[in-house]
């Protein structure tokens, strides 16, 4: 049995066009983009194509796009390093998003102590962070900001650039991670006005292990890794040419096919979600939220999601949750949490995410399937008895 992709979010298929495109540097073309000789060139050649085409994705210059192999990586460097350049006595504050990834999340905690305070702004019950509420945090002991331009968990769309400018009247620099974003929505490094942003190839059917970080011409960065002077001092490693071929193919087809991407996306995800009406007790999440095109986040009244994904996953279709599973104990998600849903309601949700090869064919048997196994899991329960 074929199972239908529906967690798009979580990462995205290889386009057969990246595939193609990087295929030749797995074989017949090789060559260290450092080495001055005719393979190194013709390396460095391509490593720089794809830069280029990062950056016209971004509305970005070539020059500010530094490859890293994970939007992970990207993340603590600018983290850690703006906290490395500051550390000159006294407390410091790094403000951030309760909706953030865990590598902003995480990276936070492990450095908050008694000279780092960590203020995490939640959202609101819309699934968006309230402008006015992370401009009041930003104080004079502020190091950094981080606000995430699209959740991964809910798809709602951040006020980034309702942020930036008190930003920048502060000084204080802001990071956007856009690995969710990047390749969905339009993303314009100018008009959002960040100092940082980051995306990840794998995320827009690229490859895995290939990520770019765009740093705004005089700000501030301080490498995370050290030893040669590759991407112009800022990140050394030998670059791994196959794969940045592939995010620069990524982003020049994103670059041509988003707005019919997302009309495509866009049109799956309000089917799916008007089908959603034949299923009683069925929540959608951030619905009036502005969201990415593609995701829909949903709670089952009565079901545990853990055990509707499992059942889905045997019918054949590949959907997710965002609770997390500790000690044989599953979590409520920490996002839903945030915005005050209820515990019971966060572990009944699902993730479904679309993708440009999905079809409404499959969204119809989806639905179908969806709501039988729901049907299952509260009867066995006795929900609504």
């Amino acid at each position: 049995m074929e199972t239908v992709y529906l967690d798009h979010n979580a990462t995205t298929p290889l386009d057969p066009r990246v595939r193609d495109a990087m295929l030749p540097w797995l074989g017949e073309r090789f060559g260290n983009p450092s080495s001055v000789h005719r393979l190194g060139r013709v390396a460095r050649e391509a490593v720089e194509q794809a830069r280029c085409h990062v950056a016209h994705l971004l509305g970005a210059a070539p020059a500010d796009i530094v490859f890293t192999a994970s939007g992970t990586e990207a993340n603590n460097a600018v983290v850690l390093g703006t906290l490395r350049r500051s550390s000159t006595g006294g407390t410091a504050r790094i403000v951030l998003s309760a909706l953030e990834h865990p590598s902003l999340r995480i990276a936070a905690e492990a450095l908050g102590g008694t000279d780092l305070e960590v203020v995490r702004i939640p959202p609101g019950a819309d699934g968006r962070v309230v402008a006015e509420a992370m401009v009041a945090s930003l104080t004079e002991d502020t190091r950094v900001a981080c606000l995430m331009l699209a959740n991964n968990e809910l798809g709602t769309i951040q006020p980034v650039a309702e942020i930036a400018p008190a930003c920048r009247e502060r000084g204080i620099p802001l990071l956007v991670d856009a690995v969710q974003a990047v390749g969905k929505i339009p993303v314009d490094v100018e008009a959002l006005g960040a100092d940082y942003l980051v995306l990840g190839a794998h995320k827009f059917y690229g490859p895995l292990g290939a990520a770019a970080l765009w740093i705004r011409p005089g700000a501030a960065f301080e490498p995370l890794l050290l030893g040669g002077g590759q991407e112009r001092g800022r990140r050394a490693s030998t670059e791994n040419v196959a794969a940045l071929v592939g995010l620069g193919e990524a982003a020049r087809i994103a670059s041509e096919e988003l707005p019919r991407r997302a009309r495509h996306l866009r049109t799956l995800r309000d089917h799916f979600e008007e089908g959603l009406a034949r299923i009683p007790d069925s929540v959608i999440h951030c619905r009036n939220t502005p969201r990415l095109p593609q995701t829909s986040h949903v709670a089952f009244l009565g079901v545990e999601g853990e055990s509707l994904l499992l059942r889905l996953d045997h019918a054949g279709y590949a959907v997710s949750t965002g609770s997390a599973c500790s000690s044989g104990k599953v979590e409520p998600s920490a996002t839903l949490l945030a915005m005050g849903i209820s515990p019971a309601e966060a572990l009944a949700s699902i993730r479904v995410s679309f993708g440009p090869q999905n079809t409404l064919e499959q969204v119809d048997g989806f639905l179908d399937v969806l709501a039988r196994e729901v049907a299952h899991l509260r009867q066995a329960v006795g929900y609504g008895e």
